[in-house]
């Protein structure tokens, strides 16, 4: 039988990489989405294994729990699980209201915290599992003007490195892949000059694509990285080292 991997934000650029590399690499997908749904249907049409598509808002632990227990309905069980789904906003750190902060800490961080809690019970019950969170380099360093999106991101980190900690004598890995500069719609509030000075700070001279970031999730989810936990793979060119 096939290994399923659910995998949040399944219909946007990393995660649609994500979903992509694992269907090659022989996985089950449950796909979780929340707004674009005709992007997740494409997906699911072009993916060329078994796959199925969940709706559900990762900052609901109700809509969460429903998600999992009917991935493990019809998939049997959750080998492992990818916490992709992200928002970005550009503000100055005076300019973020309550709304703007409570929304991003509960999408980039509550929503992993409520996935990984939720497919934990049967891992935990089969000695067995990977939860794999897609951090940010800005979550390492901080970035001006994206303080929240930085703060979510650095607790992803610490939540990844605690975790795999807690439940490694359960058999079960965590880890984290922590992008740089992707090109996904997120880069769309940037300008051709700020796209221009961020490539130049890069040492491979690039901005990454999310088949890179796909990659890194692909070797974490294999078995060449069973020995590996709490570790953050960082994918950015050189950028942070």
């Amino acid at each position: 039988m096939a290994k399923t991997a659910l995998i949040t934000g399944a219909s946007g650029g990393i995660g649609r990489a994500i979903a992509l590399r694992l269907a090659k690499d022989g996985f089950s997908l449950a796909l979780v989405y929340n707004n674009s749904q005709r992007k997740a249907v494409e997906l699911l049409e072009e993916l060329g294994c078994e796959a199925k598509l969940y709706k559900c808002d990762v900052k609901s632990a109700h809509e969460v729990n429903n998600t999992v227990n009917a991935v493990l309905a019809d998939f049997g069980e959750i080998s492992v699980l990818v916490n992709n789904a992200g928002i970005a906003q550009q503000k100055l750190f005076t300019d973020i209201t309550d709304e703007d902060w409570q929304n991003m800490i509960a999408t980039n961080l509550s929503g992993a915290f409520y996935f990984s809690r939720a497919v934990l019970h049967d891992m935990i019950k089969r000695k067995s599992g990977k939860i794999i969170n897609i951090a940010s380099v800005w979550g390492e360093t901080g970035a001006s003007c994206e303080v929240h999106y930085s703060a979510a991101k650095a607790g992803l980190i610490g939540m990844t490195k605690a975790l795999a900690k807690e439940v490694g004598l359960s058999g079960i890995s965590v880890n984290a892949v922590s992008p740089g500069v992707i090109k996904t719609d997120m880069l769309k509030a940037f300008t051709a000059d700020d796209l221009e000075a961020l490539r130049e700070e890069i040492p491979l001279n690039r901005l990454g694509e999310a088949e890179d970031v796909a990659d890194a999730v692909a070797f974490l989810a294999g078995e060449n990285a069973d020995y590996m936990t709490g570790h953050v793979l960082s994918v950015n060119g050189g950028m942070v080292i």
